[in-house]
């Protein structure tokens, strides 16, 4: 018995080792006589593939292959004219107000972006070059989103808010500057909760367009599906804030360019933040340059109201507050060296200190005002470099080593495959298209009236016969305008107001 086991052994052996060869021999001998065809061999391009060889790194947006052959993908794929996967009765419908005055180079990537992580539709109050018809027109023409104009009737019906009767903003009102924003901040987002709930949306958040959602925490990078795991008795979410950590004097595109960020107190522990305090203030007043107590995601419900900026409540109830451990608002402040310059034109009070406590609430905005009042170019780029720009790489990576500094890559990706893509420009055409239309409309209707003027004088009977013509053509326009492609959202109720006059 002990011979014959012995002796089967070593044939057990030798046929476990000939089984795999003899199967990678039949495989060889098919594929070589064509029945079997390995998929990367048939030009598939390997970069689709992370991990495998000659893939690109994610965020790389192109390649050349030895033969001159292009390979690669964009890091974000979109193509023009695609309508976003974000069904109509999906749930939750998400609700973005802002109050703006800056320009489409600003508005129009963080408002795809926040397109693209699932927000359905968006509230903008506009003000300043916000509300010039250049902008306005490409606003207007893109689906979900609704312009509200700072007209008279506006504030008229702002100015018999409740809000004026509470204690809770009270020290804010009748002053100047980001004081006044933050009054006029609250009153639109009040308003803003009136035109969410008509049109059925579940949530709302209020950004300013300096700002991105990050959805960390959701495997899809998805808002939606973040809101949508929240538990039903919770009424509000926190994001904590980030803040940019520029690393440059010349960024141009702060989305694009923008990768490094400090991170929140509420994501770092205490023996982190307490430790190297110091060395993250960098000799400013406070840890974050502007504000740290993040932004704020309300259920819409009975009752809702603004708190601020940053926070929503209830008229009736203290709501339920849920704070993410994971997700955040990527705020990109004094991201360029422009918003110096920017921030000083804003406001017209003396460059004191006893004077710029009217005007601003935080220490470093009262700091930065001074400097750009004061100083000369070479003078505020010197203080920008010592207060702002992040040069001192040593201390970069040990902050990045310890937790308190952190890279986010995903907005700067979605930011530059947008680009890219060609969304940004074709929402661009779009307007300029919907602004060709109403300048010949608003020229053919004054040609119209100016006649109708003229023959008004004669008295003639032919003025009659004009007018009636006139009224045939201004509602034939009417309906051409309508009936163009910008106008489609006749019936979507977030489709934009027309423009008002100015107050």
């Amino acid at each position: 018995s002990s011979s014959s086991s012995a002796f089967s052994t070593p044939r057990i052996l030798i046929l476990l080792t000939l089984m795999p060869l003899g199967l990678a021999a039949f495989a060889f001998v098919l594929q070589w006589r064509g029945e079997v065809t390995d998929p990367m061999r048939l030009g598939v391009d390997r970069s689709r593939f992370p991990g495998f060889p000659g893939s690109s790194p994610i965020g790389s947006t192109s390649g050349v292959d030895c033969g001159g052959q292009q390979r690669g993908l964009s890091a974000f794929i979109h193509h023009p004219g695609w309508k976003y996967a974000i069904p109509e009765n999906g749930k939750p419908k998400i609700c973005v107000t802002t109050s703006t005055a800056g320009g489409l180079e600003q508005i129009l990537p963080w408002l795809y972006y926040h397109r693209v992580i699932g927000v359905t539709n968006f509230l903008l109050f506009v003000e300043g070059k916000a509300a010039t018809q250049n902008v306005t027109a490409v606003l207007e023409s893109i689906p979900g989103v609704r312009v509200v104009y700072r007209t008279k009737e506006l504030e008229e019906q702002q100015a018999r808010s409740r809000i004026w009767n509470e204690t809770w903003l009270s020290s804010f009102f009748f002053r100047p500057c980001n004081y006044e924003l933050f009054v006029r901040q609250s009153l639109n987002m009040e308003m803003a909760i009136v035109m969410a709930r008509e049109a059925e949306m579940d949530w709302i958040i209020h950004l300013d367009t300096d700002e991105l959602l990050y959805p960390a925490g959701s495997p899809e990078y998805s808002l939606r599906k973040l809101l949508g795991d929240v538990a039903p008795e919770v009424d509000m979410v926190i994001f904590p804030n980030y803040e940019s950590a520029i690393e440059r004097d010349d960024v141009v595109d702060p989305f694009s360019e923008v990768t490094m960020f400090k991170k929140n107190y509420d994501h770092v522990t205490k023996e982190t933040y307490f430790g190297l305090y110091r060395e993250a203030t960098r000799g400013n007043p406070n840890y974050f340059l502007t504000y740290g107590n993040g932004k704020a995601a309300a259920r819409i419900q009975d009752h809702l109201r603004p708190n601020g900026a940053h926070r929503w409540h209830n008229y009736l109830k203290a709501p339920k507050e849920l704070k993410f451990e994971e997700a955040a608002v990527l705020h990109y402040t004094y991201s360029k060296f422009s918003d110096l310059t920017s921030r000083r034109d804003r406001c017209g009070c003396k460059p004191t200190k006893d004077d710029v406590k009217r005007c601003f609430m935080l220490e470093f905005d009262r700091a930065a005002f001074i400097i750009a009042s004061t100083a000369t170019r070479e003078e505020m780029l010197r203080w920008y470099r010592e207060h702002v720009v992040w040069t001192d790489r040593e201390l970069n990576l040990k902050l990045l080593r310890k937790g308190l500094l952190t890279r986010i890559y995903a907005p700067q990706l979605i930011v530059q495959g947008l680009r890219q893509s060609g969304v940004l420009n074709n929402a661009l055409a779009a307007g300029q298209e919907q602004l060709e239309r109403l300048k010949t409309r608003d020229k053919f209707l004054s040609a119209v009236s100016t006649r109708n003027s003229s023959s008004s004088e004669l008295g003639s009977k032919d003025s009659k016969d004009d007018h009636r013509l006139a009224s045939s053509s201004r509602r034939l326009m009417d309906l051409s305008s309508l009936s163009s492609s910008a106008m489609v959202v006749e019936d979507d109720p977030f489709a934009a107001v027309p423009p008002l006059p100015p107050p």
